[in-house]
């Protein structure tokens, strides 16, 4: 059996506890289950039931291609051993479908459709019958989501949705599992910083990568890297903004993100927005997008109260 369970005396408001009851019950009515995993918060949640009610009939699969970053794979494949749940990898690529690299309007339901496509495939070599994924209560009311029709379309398990589970509760029941994605930001995928309309290439996924690795080892939180045809547009959540006004940063930023293959550098003012580059609004393309995830406070006040800018902080070359 999985290595947290949900007991009846976990702190979850009842409402929630039935919720995550309901969806736990629906996985344990299925002969085995398939979860399409990326090691979100949504998905480990869904990985986490599983894992309680089918036992070793319970499998998470990470679809790995030139769209998630590195160390997204890394995370995803350390939670699921934090859950004790079985891990699979399947390769691909989204380059290899023009559709998905013209990036039009309906890039996301054409690599969910690929994505799950390859989950179905990795389901039935190991005989089983269903996939499940992360959509959680929240999601089909989220503007633009065109990735949600492929998943109506090849008739993907969805117990967060059916159970009527809100991105909070997903919270809230990850945090009763003890798991350490509880309070994850969301994570969509490279694609999403690329602008719609222009052509998502290897080497524009490969810079944005790069350059947000280096964000996120200087230790900002909330950020995108948007990639405009070889301008890069930072974006830092207002929290972090002030510390990103630095001369300091400014300076290192341009020598990096120049470096790994951007003509110019921008910051923007605006600071970080999910789906800034999207129809709609939306950065739809990970299951773990959410509204909330984007209020998260990230931390920018001393314990005194003053502010954590760092004027003169030194980055490294």
């Amino acid at each position: 059996m999985s290595q947290h369970t949900l007991a009846a005396g976990d702190d979850l408001p009842s409402e929630t506890a039935a919720k995550a009851a309901a969806a736990r019950d629906a996985l344990a009515a299925r002969d085995g289950v398939l979860v399409a995993f990326s090691g979100g918060v949504d998905s480990a949640v869904v990985a986490a039931l599983a894992r309680e009610a089918l036992g070793d009939d319970a499998v998470a699969c990470t679809a790995r291609s030139e769209t998630l970053p590195a160390a997204e794979l890394e995370d995803a494949e350390r939670v699921a051993g934090e859950i004790g749940i079985r891990h699979e990898t399947v390769t691909f690529s989204e380059l290899d479908d023009p559709n998905f690299v013209a990036n039009d309007g309906d890039r996301c339901y054409h690599c969910r459709t690929m994505r799950l496509g390859r989950m179905y495939e990795t389901a039935k070599d190991l005989g089983i019958d269903t996939v499940c994924d992360g959509t959680n209560a929240d999601d089909p009311g989220e503007g633009h989501r065109p990735g949600l029709r492929a998943v109506e379309e090849l008739d993907v398990f969805s117990p967060l949705l059916d159970a009527d589970v809100t991105k909070a509760e997903v919270r809230e029941i990850a945090d009763a599992y003890g798991l350490s994605v509880a309070d994850k930001p969301s994570m969509a995928c490279l694609s999403s910083r690329i602008p719609t309309g222009l052509e998502v290439t290897e080497a524009r996924l490969t810079r944005v990568e790069k350059a947000e690795r280096v964000l996120r080892e200087w230790g900002f939180e909330g950020f995108r890297v948007r990639d405009h045809d070889g301008l890069a547009r930072v974006e830092i959540v207002p929290d972090e903004l002030e510390r990103a006004l630095d001369p300091a940063f400014a300076e290192a930023v341009h020598e990096h993100l120049t470096d790994v293959g951007f003509e110019y550098v921008t910051l923007d003012m605006a600071g970080y927005r999910t789906g800034s580059v999207s129809p709609g609004g939306n950065a739809d393309g990970d299951e773990d997008v959410s509204p909330g995830d984007d209020e998260e406070d990230a931390g920018t006040d001393t314990a005194d109260g003053s502010d954590d800018l760092d004027v003169g902080r030194t980055y490294p070359r």
